[in-house]
């Protein structure tokens, strides 16, 4: 079987040319050819999946009704739980502390999955804790970009964006907290959606910082990003964060046409690559000959985003890692003989926490700790709602959307930013922004550029209104079919043959 969008899948699998057993196969084939190269992956599940499958197979040859996904292999991000019914899997968090987490229940993002029909054939790598832009910050290795292997696919959802752009599989669900969905997504040429806070339940997904985590979507096609998108979405009386909103037709939204519709273009003043650039003169004249109405459009607050991200974000998980003390979770340290509670305590949470997590909950404790609270925790709020309202004074104006790049540059090299936390930070300057306000926000795929003679995808983003995401996606289509871009990466090409 070829190199099928999620929806065409699901569509050949529902008619009987190709049966669910196959298309796990294959992904599963794909995956253990891609793992040695990428390390994408946790744990992939040969005898689960290929069990699952073979059921829906049976379901479909007695006449029974298959859900929209039914036989659709998809993976998830290893920081979004999965119960211990069917699948054996850990939900590490890429991190020590959590090495032999098992979860006793199932995320409703993926239990709506499940109850679809969809093929959990893998969990995917990523930044421990979802704390990190670049797929490096991970007790289990780092991550490979498809496009490059040399290169990072972005992060925190590294795992997630390299297993749909090597062919492994058609959609892979991630969570964003300030990019970590957007980000992989324009480095490894996916299309990424981050829903607005609250329209996707967060029951399951394992506490970075509670205020800005979103479980979002990484596709190849804003048309299955929508699909997707239709099935998880949804009021969870599990979680108190999530909106009395139930889904939408998302995917009704894909033919829509955007004719009259306001586009604000926000213009950076920042250093940004040639590429970036282009990409973003390339998506406004495409938005714009398909009848949108463009103007430029200011976030004045918007260049203290990061500054006020990383005291919010560090803030909250201080304290949602407050709990893994070894004692009461997470991984405990060998108890030494003469030893109290406090030095286990120390011992259990150095071991277990990688370097760049320590450094975010040290950044979290200080930004809390008394004398500076209000310095610096509540400074950062209050530039928050600063951000908010520049976002609702665009779209006051009448903006149904607002066009920005969403990474500064290309996927740079491993390594390059490791011995910086600050530039690393900096990557995240784009896309922090509508996390702080709560706004949908999706990536799409613009354009190809040639850096150092390897081929790479370049990325930007539209910040929709709260819970219009329909609008996004009437838009992001337009943007899809105005391109036609062929953001193929080589182990796709090679997945494919």
């Amino acid at each position: 079987m070829g190199h099928l969008g999620m929806i065409e899948t699901a569509r050949r699998i529902a008619s009987g040319e190709v049966s669910a057993e196959e298309a796990t196969r294959t992904a599963l084939a794909r995956i253990d050819a891609a793992q040695p190269a990428l390390n994408a992956f946790v744990d992939v599940f040969h005898e689960a999946a290929s069990t699952q499958a073979r059921e829906i197979d049976t379901k479909r040859a007695a006449g029974e009704a298959l859900g929209p996904l039914a036989g659709v292999p998809v993976v998830i991000k290893d920081n979004i739980c999965l119960g211990q019914d069917r699948y054996q899997g850990r939900t590490t968090c890429a991190s020590r502390m959590l090495e032999e987490y098992r979860s006793p229940y199932t995320a409703t993002a993926v239990q709506k999955l499940l109850d679809a029909g969809a093929v959990i054939v893998a969990k995917t790598n990523l930044d421990e804790f979802g704390m990190g832009g670049s797929g490096e910050h991970s007790a289990l290795g780092v991550t490979c970009n498809p496009w490059d292997p040399s290169r990072t696919p972005g992060g925190s959802s590294s795992g997630s964006a390299a297993a749909v752009a090597a062919g492994c599989v058609t959609m892979a669900l991630g969570s964003d907290t300030g990019g970590s969905v957007r980000q992989p997504a324009a480095m490894c040429g996916l299309v990424g959606l981050k829903p607005t806070y609250g329209r996707v339940s967060r029951y399951g997904l394992v506490a970075y910082a509670s205020s800005l985590d979103q479980i979002g979507t990484l596709t190849h096609t804003v048309e299955d990003a929508a699909a997707t998108l239709a099935i998880i979405a949804g009021h969870d009386p599990h979680d108190a964060t999530s909106a009395p909103r139930e889904a939408e037709d998302f995917a009704g939204a894909v033919s829509t046409g955007i004719r009259d519709r306001h586009v604000s273009v926000i213009r950076p003043n920042g250093t940004l690559h040639p590429a970036v650039a282009s990409a973003l003169d390339l998506a406004a004249r495409v938005l714009r000959d398909a009848g949108a109405t463009l103007d430029d459009g200011e976030l004045p607050h918007a260049r203290y985003g990061v500054a006020a991200y990383y005291l919010i974000a560090t803030a909250e998980a201080s304290s949602n890692l407050a709990r893994y003390d070894g004692v009461r979770y997470g991984r405990r340290a060998e108890l030494r003989e003469g030893e109290g509670l406090e030095a286990l305590y120390t011992r259990s949470r150095s071991e277990g926490f990688g370097e760049e997590v320590k450094r975010r909950i040290l950044l979290g404790t200080h930004a809390l700790s008394s004398g500076y609270y209000d310095q610096f925790y509540g400074k950062a709020q209050r530039t928050r709602r600063l951000i908010k309202q520049d976002y609702e004074a665009l779209f006051e104006r009448g903006a149904r959307a607002v066009l920005m790049p969403t990474t500064p540059e290309p996927a740079f090299k491993l390594g390059a930013k490791l011995d910086s936390p600050m530039s690393m930070y900096e990557e995240d300057a784009y896309t922090v922004s509508a996390n702080l306000a709560g706004l949908p926000a999706i990536s799409m795929p613009t354009l190809l550029c040639e850096v150092d003679g390897v081929r790479l995808p370049v990325g930007v983003q539209l910040v929709g209104r709260p819970f219009d995401e329909s609008g996004l996606i009437a838009m992001a289509r337009t943007l899809e079919r105005g391109l036609s871009l062929n953001a193929v990466s080589p182990f796709t090409e090679n997945a494919g043959r």
